[in-house]
């Protein structure tokens, strides 16, 4: 193609023309660099709600509703059975909620307790505690799995017996003496974050005699295959409940980390894209420059009878390749370094004896990454559209040139 022959000889080095070569040479950095960094980010964002996902929300129910009375739960287990028939319920559980303090050894700790039946929440945890605290907390009516927070703060090992103090309140709405419930530390619970300073897990039939519930459950926690429609599908269940119930949903409990997540991811594409951007204009400078250097030659070509979409399509060329170039380059590097960013990042921390990111603070502990294929075509897409615009005013400029003016 005569289009793609001229623009390749154009961009040959003269002398003369280093520095025009310069500015082009930095638009090819600015985008291979705006593509690899876009791309790179986009990946750890990913890696970070897969991570909420598989952590927080393996633990976390997608929804919950309970009873506003102690009645607990009416009809229970058929209530249980009409759930599991629903195509979009993965998992229904009941359970019970208590909220007190542990005490061990005059110190005092927050605790929110969940209290389900053992065999349906093995799978749940088992990435949160080991297999043999949960078989030693399986086997023990009294034991609790507690958060490793919680264990940290209380200075607790495996086997310590703590009292749990239960508020107790009266019809007229108010407090008696707490209700003393005793329990033995069987295993300890890492999940990540705040979580792990608040979080416990016990009995579900000890529970529920601790709360005073009349039924066998105060509420049910529901799993479903898309988390993402808990907000809505958990208000259609409690407005057809036959009873009256409070909901809840996992968006109102750990919301803020997935919209974290999803308005960083925003503000990073923006971002980057603009840098990009820039790169681009930098594109729009060289093809300038290149067209007043290229004058006679222009003209020179024109006389010989080569068309205004010739000389369009040749700077459109020049100015396609450089992007081209960036776009490549940006996404190779990023493709080699996204996948492996986490053994990448642990290298580093090893290395200068630093910490990125802390458990304690953090619901995980490393950098994760996960890159998606789509991320990379929509970057690469944009990066050429943006050059491709780039030329278009250098296109239209070469055009114009007259010969008889520049020949002169």
């Amino acid at each position: 193609m005569l289009a793609l022959e001229l623009a390749n000889r154009f961009r040959k080095t003269r002398a003369q023309q280093r520095f025009i070569s310069f500015i082009s040479m930095s638009s090819t950095v600015g985008i291979a660099l705006g593509c690899f960094v876009l791309i790179v980010l986009l990946s750890v964002m990913n890696g970070f709600e897969k991570e909420l996902t598989q952590r927080i929300l393996s633990v976390v129910p997608h929804g919950e509703m309970f009873s506003i009375d102690k009645r607990g739960i009416d009809n229970l287990e058929a209530q249980l059975y009409r759930f599991e028939q629903d195509p979009q319920i993965a998992k229904v559980t009941p359970y019970t909620t208590l909220t007190g303090m542990l005490q061990y050894k005059g110190e005092l700790k927050a605790i929110s307790v969940t209290y389900v039946p053992i065999t349906k929440e093995n799978k749940a945890y088992k990435n949160q505690v080991t297999d043999e605290h949960w078989r030693a907390f399986a086997n023990e009516p009294s034991g609790l799995l507690i958060g490793q927070g919680i264990a940290d703060t209380l200075g607790l090992s495996i086997g310590d017996t703590v009292q749990a103090l239960i508020p107790q309140a009266t019809s007229d709405l108010t407090f008696e003496a707490p209700k003393t419930v005793r329990l033995i530390v069987t295993g300890v619970l890492s999940i990540g974050g705040e979580l792990d300073n608040q979080i416990g897990l016990m009995h579900l039939e000890a529970a529920t005699r601790a709360a005073g519930i009349l039924g066998e459950a105060q509420g049910i926690r529901f799993v479903f295959h898309d988390p993402f429609i808990a907000h809505q599908k958990i208000r259609d269940i409690g407005y057809t409940f036959p009873q009256a119930v409070y909901m809840s949903d996992w968006t109102r409990t750990q919301g803020h980390l997935y919209n974290d997540i999803q308005l960083v991811k925003v503000v990073v594409y923006i971002a980057l894209i603009l840098v990009i951007a820039v790169a681009c204009f930098n594109i729009v400078s060289s093809l300038v420059m290149s067209v007043r250097e290229k004058q006679s030659a222009i003209a020179i070509l024109k006389t010989m009878g080569a068309s205004d979409a010739l000389i369009r399509s040749t700077f459109i060329f020049q100015g396609v390749i450089n992007g081209a170039v960036g776009v490549f380059f940006g996404v190779l590097a990023a493709l080699l370094v996204a996948p492996n960013l986490s053994g990448i990042v642990k290298f580093v921390e090893s290395a200068l004896g630093i910490e990125l990111l802390s458990g304690d603070i953090y619901f995980i502990d490393f950098l994760p990454s996960l890159l998606y294929w789509q991320d990379v075509a929509v970057t690469a897409f944009v990066a050429l559209v943006l050059s491709v615009v780039a030329t278009v005013y250098p296109a239209i400029k070469a055009a114009k040139v007259n010969p008889s003016s520049a020949l002169h």
